[in-house]
């Protein structure tokens, strides 16, 4: 069996990322350690996102925490992110690979798929990422993801996994304790009454145990 570290925090951003965004994921970011933080805006011209980017890529610096561009190879390319996240539809990953270049992360939406995940790992990906394991509101579920998955992942290989889709502080551990080592989240940070910097502490103290 792979010798397994502590499941870590990989964020999301929300899809409106403008005002006062940017002193949220400072917060966040502060309050405990944070593996990854993953720019996922739609909609945008590649100016308007690198504007937006650009505030969150230097207090992603600041905390040592990786800077992820989701989908947009040639954004990714632009910023010099930390890395990419591609899903099925997105270019392939060798190509991607090939224009970033090997310093760059690049991970891959595999759903519930673990010949998918292979499929990747073989191409050269950086971690692999299954879900969704519980409903979402934060986009449009077309997959969902046992936990055996994880479970059979995390003893044979040796990639990382991610685990994404619907996660909140009150169903993670189980995921956790199956072998993901990323929990990827978005509404449960953001949206959490108490502030963003409150939820990412009750992840570490989480993961912690």
């Amino acid at each position: 069996m792979n010798e397994k570290f502590p499941c870590q925090l990989y964020l999301i951003s929300p899809l409106e990322t403008g005002g006062d965004f940017p002193n949220q994921l400072r917060a966040a970011l502060s309050a405990a350690p944070v593996a990854a933080f993953q720019f996922r805006v739609k909609g945008l011209d590649q100016h308007q996102a690198a504007d937006l980017a650009a505030p969150l890529q230097e207090i992603c610096a600041e905390f040592e925490t990786a800077f992820i561009v989701n989908d947009d190879v040639a954004l990714a390319k632009r910023l010099k992110a930390d890395g990419l996240h591609l899903g099925q539809g997105d270019m392939p990953l060798t190509q991607a690979r090939a224009m970033l270049g090997d310093d760059v992360q690049i991970g891959v939406t595999c759903h519930d798929s673990r010949h998918l995940a292979m499929e990747a790992g073989e191409a050269g990906a950086d971690y692999v990422a299954f879900g969704a394991f519980y409903p979402t509101q934060t986009k449009i579920v077309t997959h969902t993801a046992d936990i055996e998955v994880l479970k059979k992942w995390s003893l044979i290989m040796e990639v990382p996994c991610v685990a994404i889709g619907g996660i909140n502080l009150d169903n993670a551990g189980p995921l956790v304790a199956a072998g993901a080592d990323f929990i990827a989240v978005s509404a449960a940070v953001w949206n959490d009454p108490k502030g963003a910097d409150n939820a990412v502490k009750q992840f570490a103290e989480l993961f912690a145990q």
